[in-house]
């Protein structure tokens, strides 16, 4: 009789553990949807938030790229004195400057985009320091004409930086 009474209470636990094992899975999965489902929402959250500071940064450093272009540089930046050094030194610490301003906005765009940016604005300081050691540049106005002849020649490194923020930008939509 025994037995047969181990048998009976194992055949009725046996629905009850069946029942405990699919309640389980299903909370399981239920708490896992719902960690999903609330970390969606927090990024989502967070990106309408941080979008615009991203297309700001990104407006920002096509402004930087924009100023710092040889062409318009030489247009905004006129020489004080005749002598090409000083020239040299003031078309530098002007973009040194504009590069300091905009220091912060490298945390919103990519590694990629910001080391691109920074090469440009150290090829347009090797241009700048190249054209005042050419022999045809003796003044101030001398080396002003030469740069921009240059410019006439190729593209300026902002040309392509830019381009690289413009795809980038699009690349968020």
């Amino acid at each position: 009789m025994e037995a047969s009474r181990v048998i009976d209470l194992f055949l009725f636990a046996i629905p009850s553990l069946i029942t405990g094992c699919i309640a389980y899975y299903f909370f399981k999965e239920h708490t896992k949807n719902e960690d999903g489902r609330r970390r969606y929402l927090l990024k989502k959250d967070l990106q309408v938030n941080t979008i615009p500071l991203r297309l700001q940064a990104y407006e920002r450093m096509a402004l930087f790229l924009e100023r710092i272009a040889p062409s318009k540089l030489m247009v905004r930046v006129t020489p004080i004195t005749s002598n090409k050094e000083d020239y040299e030194s003031l078309l530098i610490k002007n973009i040194e400057q504009e590069f300091e301003h905009n220091l912060s906005q490298q945390i919103y765009i990519s590694n990629k985009c910001w080391s691109i940016i920074t090469t440009a604005k150290n090829a347009t300081i090797q241009l700048i320091r190249k054209a005042n050691m050419s022999e045809k540049t003796d003044t101030a106005n001398k080396l002003r004409e030469v740069v921009l002849t240059e410019m006439m020649e190729r593209p300026s490194p902002s040309d392509a930086a830019l381009s690289f923020v413009k795809s980038e930008v699009s690349d968020m939509w």
